[in-house]
């Protein structure tokens, strides 16, 4: 029993400490709406070139149902993407870590990929692959691919010299070594990489929406623009924004749960 207080009471220590830490930016945050309210309304400012958020509250409210299912579509093209870009980039880190002919010959190509405009290049894949969700799994991929494979390179090479000399003296394989050396230095660079990489591959799912799509968030903001639904239109953005930031902490807390040991999070 007394454990069991024990345990609630450092949960709720932990969550009164953290609603202090962003009491900070909630304030903030509710003064910017508040004054966006304000000025629209003191300027007159028509409601189809700038509603206020309070209008744009009502308007998510009244259409949620479509905004959501819009969204989980691009969520789910969204996940996808980051999931197998951020794989193929691990799997390229390993190769380049173990090859240096593989890095030298391919390395350029990943450069070439990532300077290509996402918006060039979406409507491309849309021709090839279709409507549905591939052009979008394969655009946000695309764009987490860069991020991930350069962080992971150099994260799989930061290994002091004295803990490779250990893995050698007790008589450990490469595999051995990767395993508990190298894969453990690389992931506090892999968690910094896909706090970026989980944003951008939101935007790259997005950004294929924009090229053809029958569902999602894309289409509703293309739609909500070319009707000059300004209303609609921040509401979609809204939820969009939303869910890449649910999307960044659910990175953060799986960095928390992984990277257990002391001075093992790369922050500042």
């Amino acid at each position: 029993m007394n454990t069991n207080r024990t345990t609630l009471a450092n949960f709720a220590a932990v969550c009164t400490s953290r609603m202090i830490d962003y009491t900070p930016a909630v304030l903030l945050f509710l003064a910017v709406l508040g004054l966006w309210q304000l000025l629209v309304n003191a300027f007159n400012i028509p409601l189809y070139i700038l509603p206020t958020p309070t209008v744009i509250l009502t308007t998510l409210w009244h259409n949620k149902a479509v905004l959501l299912m819009n969204l989980s579509w691009t969520m789910a093209a969204a996940g996808l993407g980051f999931i197998i870009g951020s794989g193929l980039a691990i799997a390229a880190a390993i190769l380049f870590l173990y090859s240096k002919a593989a890095e030298r010959a391919l390395f350029p190509w990943a450069i070439t990929l990532k300077a290509m405009p996402i918006l060039a290049l979406a409507p491309l894949l849309t021709i090839w692959l279709g409507f549905g969700l591939a052009p979008k799994v394969a655009v946000a991929a695309i764009a987490c691919f860069f991020p991930m494979l350069v962080n992971t390179v150099k994260g799989l090479r930061t290994v002091d010299r004295q803990s490779l000399e250990f893995m050698t003296v007790l008589g450990a394989s490469k595999a051995q070594t990767f395993r508990h050396v190298r894969f453990f230095a690389a992931l506090p660079y892999m968690f910094a990489a896909a706090k970026i990489s989980s944003s951008i591959a939101v935007i790259g799912a997005i950004v294929a929406e924009f090229t053809g799509a029958n569902l999602g968030i894309g289409t509703v903001i293309v739609t909500a623009g070319y009707q000059q639904d300004a209303a609609m239109l921040f509401s979609a953005i809204a939820m969009s924004s939303l869910a890449t930031v649910m999307m960044f902490y659910l990175v953060i807390i799986a960095e928390r749960f992984s990277l257990f040991w002391p001075d093992a999070r790369m922050e500042a």
